[in-house]
């Protein structure tokens, strides 16, 4: 499995906007088939800070998560919201 880790700094008055947005993002993202995993985690001391956990099948669902209508929507949403450009990782599931 592919996971992606997505970083991401929001400005202040934005919070639960992105948190919205997100959270609708997530839901229909773990209708996609490729798809195992969408978690959405803010930071505890910083709530302007949140992490996506993103799980994929294999290589190609993130493309193809990136052409739905729900992302796309979802980009355009919260590009305004951001206090910094959002930063991803790519790492391999070796566990469980």
């Amino acid at each position: 499995m592919l996971v992606v880790i997505v970083n991401v700094h929001v400005v202040p008055d934005g919070i639960d906007a992105f948190r919205e947005a997100t959270l609708k993002n997530a839901r229909a993202s773990l209708e996609e088939p490729g798809i195992a995993r969408f978690d959405l985690l803010q930071h505890k001391e910083d709530p302007a800070r949140f992490v996506l956990i993103e799980g994929y099948f294999d290589a190609s669902a993130p493309a193809a998560h990136k052409q739905t209508a729900h992302y796309l929507a979802w980009r355009d949403t919260v590009a305004p919201l951001m206090a910094s450009p959002r930063t991803s990782q790519q790492y391999e599931e070796l566990a469980p």
